[in-house]
């Protein structure tokens, strides 16, 4: 198949790596992205183990809480504009709040009553569109909740009050000290916010994303030539590593990376005067996973005066 000078661009933003090497990638690939990912990193010559995603959509995340609940709600809009527009922020933290008496799904919250409204949260922000004048989309929320203990939040460049373009909660089970619980788990909720964890735990991670990276340590240690008791031990190796950067627990505590979270979590236990547990997280960072359409603003504008 012909490989696209698109797709060779698209794979250069995404690996770092040269022209001709994404070309080739891709041509060996048939021109599936991913696997031209895997290819390249595997020939050692890009890192990059997974496409970024693009963020597509404006809007804000906004974030709640009761203290043993929290969620978080993401509300799109077009741009970044609107996204600065007090109406709309008033829109996404009403809708967060809303979720706090829900079980904090998406589909309970865009059934759930908005207050001043009293239609669903999605009929009225489907309202909202003629009076803001710009698309604007409820796209989705979580809960998380404890027994005992506190669910910490954290907004990243925070726009408003707990509103912002990346939102995170941290549950903490204790019996202990709330009040230390909570300004723990926020520094927590701040590691997650810069790292983006893929799960808790190890055995939580996504046994595809751990065969993917398993297939390609074992393909970049074939290269070295060596026998394959060798290469299986290289492989075990990579794959600790690999668990120690994408595991909560097991990475290195971003406020003192002399410690990991679970021993940074102990050390905590001091402050807080009982045992305690992270049970669980939530990163929504806007726009991930949503594809934006590419325009080119100057053939618009020329369009637009041809007609």
């Amino acid at each position: 198949m012909s490989i696209s000078a698109s797709q060779v661009k698209e794979l250069r933003e995404i690996s770092g790596a040269g022209m001709m090497d994404c070309k080739a990638a891709l041509t060996e690939t048939n021109g599936d992205m991913e696997a031209a990912v895997d290819w390249l990193r595997a020939k050692g010559i890009s890192k990059a183990d997974k496409k970024a995603g693009r963020t597509a959509a404006e809007g804000l995340v906004g974030v709640a809480t009761n203290g043993k609940k929290s969620v978080v709600v993401e509300v799109n809009s077009e741009t970044d504009f609107v996204a600065r527009n007090d109406a709309f922020q008033d829109i996404v933290r009403n809708v967060a709040t809303v979720a706090l008496g829900t079980d904090g799904s998406t589909a309970a919250v865009a059934a759930a009553t908005y207050p001043s409204t009293g239609k669903p949260v999605v009929d009225t922000i489907k309202d909202a569109v003629g009076t803001i004048g710009e698309n604007l989309s409820f796209r989705r929320s979580a809960a998380l909740s404890v027994s005992e203990g506190v669910v910490a939040t954290y907004i990243h460049n925070a726009v408003s009050d707990n509103l912002g373009k990346l939102g995170v909660l941290v549950a903490i089970e204790t019996a202990g000290n709330a009040e230390a619980a909570n300004a723990f788990g926020r520094q927590v909720a701040m590691h997650v916010a810069a790292t983006n964890p893929l799960a808790l735990t190890a055995a939580e991670v996504d046994p595809a994303a751990v065969e993917r990276e398993k297939a390609v340590f074992t393909e970049s240690a074939r290269q070295s030539g060596k026998p394959d008791n060798i290469i299986e031990k290289m492989v075990e190796g990579r794959l600790r590593k690999f668990y120690e950067e994408v595991v909560l627990l097991s990475q290195a505590f971003v406020i003192n990376p002399d410690l990991t979270v679970e021993a940074a979590l102990k050390d905590a236990e001091k402050a807080i005067g009982a045992p305690a547990k992270i049970t669980a997280f939530a990163r929504f960072a806007l726009g991930e996973g949503i594809e934006k359409e590419e325009t080119d603003f100057a053939a618009e504008v020329a369009a637009a005066v041809k007609k």
